[in-house]
């Protein structure tokens, strides 16, 4: 498909101290199809340099702030400068770093959530459609395997109608304050200033929202919540629980807690249909565990034939043999698998098929938005239901 040259990447953020960005930087390497090239690493120019040279980077393309580096890639020669940027900042910096590198012809690639409001992301939208460039979200757990068989079981029919949806995200690395000792991840997700309106709500609460609209393949329409904020002197919630209703009668429930004592990244669904039911843990990734009505539990293991026979979708996330364990970096490369071949679709001038469009793009972003304002919406109001519309 179209031209098989590396694609050039350039990165925001991911400087000393951060986690994610690193996280992208080696998943879009891990099929040799992406190097990164240019980037912005650190609100700190010296740190931003600081990268680049541990690196190995051009000092040339180690770039003070984001403004420059779209000056800085702009006046290089189209083969050279960088084909996308993939935004690892805090919150705060997604909109308006995703609207100046669309509006200056760069593919981008943005960590959720995708920006500060639903405004912002409606704007958002508006651009990405108005430019049109590849826009894609990094919610990960898509990325997996096991579950985009869990999709292609439910799509297919071999649950019957979806009945009710649990889904969790637990973990306790901010069970204390964190954020008072300077930690770096903690400050800034604590930050409404950085963070938004939602603190576990919006990291890992949208995630949640979003495994569950992507495997049933039902959007939520309605939302009760109950949002809390157990450590003292915090701003932002740390632990949320939701009941949730879904398009086709549907019913679920949504907890997600950063404060959960012994948790670590303990995400986990469980889909139960008329017949069947599916259930996935993240942190056994490889299995699929399908429960069938009046007969024995099934479980499917990720590498063997039987998966690809059911779901092409699974087959082309995975590299290596059933037994050989992939888990986190795959899944986030599995996004930037798609997204790059999506890019080269648009180069050669084809149409990418349904299956190389299997990564989130801004709508996913917009509806996480929704989904964050109108549980907030809904704890600080006396509606029973708040109705999450688009």
């Amino acid at each position: 498909m179209g031209s098989k040259r590396k694609l050039k990447m350039g990165l925001t953020g991911g400087g000393p101290g951060a986690f994610i960005g690193a996280v992208h930087r080696k998943a879009a390497w891990l099929d040799g199809q992406i190097e990164i090239v240019a980037g912005a690493f650190d609100i700190d120019p010296k740190k931003s340099r600081q990268t680049g040279a541990e690196l190995v980077l051009d000092p040339s393309r180690v770039y003070d702030n984001y403004n420059k580096m779209i000056e800085g890639e702009l006046a290089l020669p189209a083969g050279e400068r960088c084909d996308f940027v993939s935004i690892t900042t805090p919150n705060n910096w997604h909109f308006p770093m995703a609207r100046d590198f669309l509006k200056a012809g760069f593919h981008v690639m943005c960590e959720k959530p995708m920006t500060m409001s639903v405004a912002e992301a409606e704007e958002l939208k508006k651009i990405v459609h108005a430019t049109g460039k590849i826009f894609g979200l990094m919610h990960t757990y898509t990325g997996y395997p096991m579950v985009k068989l869990g999709r292609d079981l439910i799509k297919s029919g071999d649950l019957g109608k979806v009945r009710k949806v649990v889904v969790q995200y637990s973990q306790d690395w901010l069970s204390t304050a964190l954020e008072k000792e300077g930690q770096q991840q903690a400050v800034w997700r604590s930050d409404p200033k950085q963070s938004g309106g939602g603190g576990a709500l919006g990291d890992i609460g949208t995630h949640a929202a979003n495994l569950v609209e992507y495997m049933t393949g039902l959007e939520i329409t309605h939302i009760c919540a109950d949002l809390n904020t157990f450590v003292k002197g915090r701003i932002l919630d740390d632990d949320a629980n939701c009941l949730l209703k879904l398009q086709n009668d549907a019913k679920g429930v949504l907890h997600v807690s950063q404060i959960a004592v012994g948790e670590e990244n303990h995400l986990a669904i469980w889909i139960y249909g008329e017949k069947k039911s599916v259930h996935w843990n993240q942190e056994n990734p490889n299995y699929l565990h399908v429960g069938v009505l009046g007969g024995s539990e099934e479980i499917w293991k990720r590498g063997n034939g039987y998966v690809a026979d059911k779901s092409e979708a699974a087959a082309r996330a995975t590299r290596i043999p059933s037994g050989h364990p992939e888990g986190f970096f795959e899944a986030f490369a599995n996004h930037y698998c798609n997204f790059a071949d999506t890019i080269r679709a648009q180069m050669a001038g084809e149409t990418p098929s349904d299956l190389i469009l299997d990564f989130p793009q801004v709508e996913a972003g917009l509806r996480g938005m929704c989904f964050i304002e109108k549980v907030i919406e809904n704890d600080r109001g006396s509606e029973k239901w708040t109705a999450l519309i688009l």
